[in-house]
């Protein structure tokens, strides 16, 4: 047997019947304890993601899947974000999923303006104060995705109303385009999400909606084919590219 030979036998006798497995990612997710939160959640664990679920209450549905479960936490409260970024204690992110927010349908005749500011902290302050938190626990080459809505689409407002819930996403989509930009250099990409309309107990469980797990296939889609090319962009989860 010649030494090329032997070499090549045993390279077969020690190679792994198995294909290399990809590294185990860890995903961030906020407003976690159900609907879209909780979907994510699941469809991350079941493809073996390191899942940390981040809502201010946990639920059953959450505690069924049995990911790491950080609760207690109020988005709107710099206390509460030191106290996670504590507690995580330099977990290293690859994903950062910012679902947590809130919605106040209020019209012109009935403006709140204490819902207007209601809105604005949880839907736009809360998700940048969080990930300016974590800057330091975002792995280079890490992706940030912002759910935002359709309805925070100045272009595609044909309806009016929604004061609240429409300005505060419009100001979240401007959060993620800034974002994108000052986070490019790090090498981690931003996404600003719509998921469409879906049967949560936000949307009232509209017969109209498709199902959280439809939701949720579609964004991680769109989440696993951001790159820093398309950073910064607005998309639908069924990934039509959506107008500003």
């Amino acid at each position: 047997m010649t030494t090329r030979q032997a070499s090549t036998l045993t390279g077969r006798l020690f190679a792994s019947p198995f294909p290399l497995l990809t590294p185990m990612a860890t995903y961030l997710i906020t407003g976690s304890n159900r609907g879209i939160g909780a979907e994510y959640c699941r469809q991350l664990q079941a493809r073996g993601e390191r899942v940390v679920a981040v809502c201010r209450t946990t639920s059953q549905e959450l505690e069924s899947l049995g990911v790491r479960i950080e609760a207690g936490v109020e988005l709107t409260s710099e206390a509460a974000i030191a106290g996670l970024v504590e507690r995580l204690d330099g977990l290293a992110i690859d994903g950062l999923i910012l679902n947590a927010g809130i919605v106040e349908r209020t019209s012109l005749e009935q403006l709140d303006p204490a819902s207007l500011r209601r809105q604005f902290e949880v839907n736009a302050i809360a998700p940048l104060q969080l990930t300016r938190a974590l800057l330091g626990q975002l792995k280079p080459g890490a992706k940030v995705a912002l759910m935002t809505s359709r309805m925070g689409s100045i272009d595609d407002n044909t309806s009016g109303g929604s004061y609240g819930y429409r300005m505060s996403k419009v100001a979240l989509c401007m959060a993620g385009k800034s974002l994108a930009i000052d986070l490019a250099p790090r090498g981690i990409a931003v996404a600003l999400l719509h998921p469409g309309l879906v049967r949560t107990r936000m949307t009232g469980f509209t017969d109209a909606g498709i199902s959280p797990q439809q939701a949720v296939q579609g964004l991680l889609e769109r989440i696993d084919a951001l790159s820093l090319e398309t950073s910064g962009s607005f998309w639908h989860a069924n990934g039509q590219r959506l107008p500003w």
